[in-house]
């Protein structure tokens, strides 16, 4: 069992940028592709971004060159940096662990973009 916390969400100007930060404690996190999913309202859930066990990323074509995502394995811990945010990118932001069968949530985290 793997449990996930998200942290690093708030509000935040256009222009600027916020750091989100996923930590699993249960399991060893590097074995898992961990993904940054976010849902804005009324607005099915979206892949933002993902990161394997390799350390290879993929992004969505509308947060490439803006997001980076990067794991730090000996804190369990992978972040989503988010640069140049736009009003467009306000949503609850969901960090997912997958490995073989299993497939872990954490909670949310806010992330409201907006002046």
């Amino acid at each position: 069992q793997v449990q996930l916390v998200e942290s690093g969400g708030g509000l935040v100007q256009p222009g600027g940028s916020l750091r989100l930060s996923c930590t699993a404690s249960g399991s060893i996190f590097s074995f898992y592709i961990v993904n940054w999913y976010r849902q804005a309202p009324g607005k099915q859930r979206e892949l933002v971004a993902v990161i394997m066990p390799s350390g290879s990323t993929n992004y969505a074509d509308s947060v490439k060159g803006r997001f980076a995502i990067s794991r730090d394995n000996a804190k369990n811990t992978v972040y989503l940096q988010m640069s140049r945010l736009k009003p467009e990118d306000t949503a609850v932001y969901y960090c997912n662990a997958a490995r073989l069968a299993n497939n872990y949530w954490g909670q949310g985290t806010q992330v409201t973009v907006s002046s």
